[in-house]
Order: structure tokens, then C-alpha cells, then sequence
């Protein structure tokens, strides 16, 4: 046999002689299953975070909604030219504001009055086209004295981790949409 024929040989033994050994070798193994399970690991602890501060979000614009409807409801805020949307805003903002950016950039109010509570509770969210809130006819004017009145508030959630975004978000720019309404009757306050 030549030189370079057992060189290939002996080259050929050692490589399956390698391969046998780091299969047979055990000393590593631990961290490669580490390594193979951190990922999913991590993966479904972002996800249960995620899903958990959204929700945290959603009950935040729960109880702030029912706040401002309370207060609306018993004549604490009364139908007035300063009752705006921008002083409305501001007031749900300020409950907001522990689990949203400042200003509460997304959140969207319509605070009307109806004749019955069948017409407030007929009111659809509506959509347009490209997967964000329709608000035309959106305002805030609420009734005055023992009107039937509907406060709905909007928050455009924003999905923070990049592979949620594709299953959590449902409005365009990868936010969720997290809503509260409330109808009532106001009390008999004077006007």
C-alpha cells in the first residue's frame, strides 16, 4: 500500500472514530439540551408576559371607563362647552398613564346621549378597510339630566414583542385593540 492510500484510510478511522467518540461522549450534553430548550422556554415566557400586561392594560381602560361613567352618571361632570374630547381624553388619560406611554397616544372616546337604551345598544364598532377603527361620527357630547347615555373608549395596544405581533395584534401596525363601554342613565341632577 502506498503512503497516500493509508493516509486516506487512516484519515476515513479517525473521522468515524471521532463521530463515535462525541456521540459516546456525554460531558457536553447538558448544556446542548439547555441550549435546545431555552429558546421554547423563552419564547413561552414572553408570551405569558405579553398576554399579561395586555390584559393588566385592558382592565386599567376598564375601571378608568367605568371612573369617568360614574361620575358622568351621578352629575360629578356635567354636559358643558369644557367637556370635550381633548378634556375627556385627558381625564381617562390620567388613570392610563400607569401602563401607557405618556399622552396616551392611540386612545380613541365617543361619549353620546341616545333616546333608549336599545338605540345605544345597537351602536357597532366599525372597521375600514385596512384593519383600523372607523371613527366617523365618533364625539363626545353626553346628555343632561335622566338621558340614556353610552361612553365608549378605544386603545390602540401596542404589541411589543416582534413574534406576538403576527397573533395578538388585530389593527394595523401591529396593535391590539382594547375597548370599554358603559351605558347608563344619568341621575336627576339640576342642570
Amino acid at each position: 500500500m502506498d503512503n497516500e492510500t493509508e493516509a486516506r484510510q487512516h484519515a476515513k478511522r479517525s473521522r468515524k472514530g471521532f463521530a463515535a467518540r462525541f456521540m459516546r461522549d456525554r460531558s457536553g450534553s447538558t448544556a446542548i439540551e439547555f441550549v435546545v430548550l431555552a429558546i421554547p422556554f423563552s419564547l413561552l415566557v414572553f408570551a405569558i408576559l405579553e398576554s399579561c400586561i395586555s390584559f393588566a392594560g385592558q382592565q386599567v381602560l376598564s375601571n378608568a371607563t367605568d371612573d369617568l361613567a360614574r361620575q358622568l352618571r351621578t352629575g360629578q361632570i356635567r354636559a358643558t362647552n369644557e367637556l370635550n374630547e381633548t378634556a375627556v381624553k385627558a381625564m381617562l388619560c390620567k388613570k392610563l398613564e400607569v401602563l401607557v406611554a405618556k399622552g396616551c397616544p392611540g386612545l380613541l372616546v365617543d361619549l353620546r346621549s341616545y333616546p333608549s337604551f336599545a338605540d345605544a345598544a345597537n351602536v357597532k364598532i366599525k372597521f375600514t378597510n385596512d384593519r383600523d377603527i372607523d371613527t366617523t361620527g365618533f364625539e363626545v357630547k353626553p346628555g343632561l339630566s335622566m338621558s340614556k347615555n353610552m361612553l365608549r373608549v378605544f386603545y390602540k395596544w401596542p404589541v411589543i414583542t416582534d413574534f406576538m405581533r403576527s397573533w395578538m395584534s388585530n389593527l394595523k401596525g401591529g396593535h391590539t385593540l382594547q375597548f370599554a363601554t358603559v351605558i347608563w342613565q344619568n341621575e336627576p341632577f339640576n342642570d
